[in-house]
């Protein structure tokens, strides 16, 4: 065959994890704490030089190992954290995402040298799940995208994963931004450079990899003396509110997904995980500026706000909660302590971005934590 295809996955390996991955309770595999993961998944392959032609596999959970005659060119990410991974590895931008609004390509203003037109990048999600046929009009050599996710947010049966991945091309990723979904208990979660380094060995870029790595390290060695003692570190309240005037949020606690990777690198205190407020994940319920004010956190951080810089977000939904009636009571909102709390889908790039960000808003960082032309050179394969 032509096509990409699956190596001994079996029916129950899209759903348990049998491909020898499979975690406890999904909280406490592997190495959690956003730093690198051992080489523990690797490939096996028949083509040894990443830049050979041959036939090789890679195995991940919750997909097993999946073989691939040729290095993938076109390629589908389901959301911004594995398609910034596949920036790092210098491929070009996914044909499609679930939301291209969440994948937030401003980020690589930053970078120099590095851009991405997320106009071309083609939403997929829709009416709450995703189509087939639109993985047919792409014809992407692979999907990085967790095939339960689909089956649990999607609407997708195991037929129609089963369907695409010997049509079209197979499934690779695992939804590792978040901890909240019961049907992830099954199968093992990976840190952010877990994934990014099985990702590595599906294109053939673990130079790439090994280079993002020691960025990476470098980065937490001048981040490490940033970060206040326990007693001086704030206790922040995640929240997500949409628009420029927003009246009620979804609360978050901050967990060992990858989309808090920047709060638990910052070692931030959790106002909300020791308050009476559940986690949206857990309740899908909203909370309201009175709520808000019983907590009463020492800093406020506000998701869905990416889109704004932070002029932009001062003057639109930092104004607004400071003439509000009960958000004006806030000490965050009093204090001048309401920021960005950054994207839902970070990978490595982002990562750097944002939490170095998030380090000059808390603690005052004024000095630059990495090289953007380090990262530079490594996208661009000049390192």
């Amino acid at each position: 065959m032509d096509r990409r295809t699956f190596l001994g996955v079996g029916a129950g390996a899209l759903t348990t994890g049998l491909a020898g991955c499979a975690g406890d309770d999904g909280s406490t595999s592997g190495a959690e704490d956003g730093t690198s993961g051992s080489a523990d998944a690797a490939s096996t392959e028949t083509a040894t030089p990443d830049d050979a032609v041959g036939s090789y596999s890679v195995e991940a959970a919750p997909v097993g190992e999946v073989g691939f005659d040729a290095v993938p060119e076109t390629w589908v990410a389901n959301n911004g954290s594995w398609a910034d991974m596949g920036i790092a590895l210098g491929q070009e931008a996914p044909l499609g995402v679930w939301l291209p609004s969440r994948y937030h390509t401003q980020y690589y203003d930053d970078i120099p040298g590095v851009s991405v037109d997320g106009s071309g990048i083609r939403k997929l999600w829709g009416d709450g799940g995703v189509g087939r046929e639109q993985f047919y009009d792409l014809d992407a050599d692979v999907h990085i995208a967790d095939p339960n996710f689909l089956m649990n947010r999607g609407q997708w049966e195991r037929s129609d994963v089963d369907e695409i991945s010997e049509n079209v091309g197979p499934f690779f990723g695992n939804s590792i931004f978040s901890r909240g979904y019961a049907w992830h208990e099954d199968y093992r979660y990976y840190s952010l450079y877990e994934a990014f380094e099985r990702l590595s060995e599906v294109f053939r870029q673990r130079d790439r990899y090994d280079a993002f790595e020691a960025i990476h390290d470098d980065f937490q060695s001048a981040l490490a003396p940033v970060v206040p003692g326990r007693a001086d570190r704030p206790a922040v309240a995640v929240v997500w509110g949409a628009g420029e005037e927003p009246e009620q949020f979804y609360p978050y606690t901050v967990d060992e997904g990858t989309s808090f990777k920047h709060l638990r690198d910052l070692k931030v205190k959790d106002a909300l995980a020791t308050a009476d407020v559940k986690d949206f994940h857990s309740s899908r319920g909203a909370i309201d500026y009175e709520t808000l004010l019983e907590v009463d956190p020492e800093v406020l951080l506000v998701r869905g706000q990416e889109t704004r810089t932070a002029e932009e977000f001062r003057n639109t939904v930092v104004s607004y909660m400071e003439t509000h009636d009960v958000a004006s009571e806030l000490a965050a909102v009093e204090n001048g302590d309401v920021y960005r709390a950054g994207p839902l889908y970070q990978g490595p790039i982002s990562n750097l971005v944002v939490t170095e960000r998030l380090a000059g808003d808390l603690y005052g960082a004024e000095e630059r934590l990495f090289d953007p032309q380090r990262v530079a050179d490594v996208v661009n394969g000049t390192f």
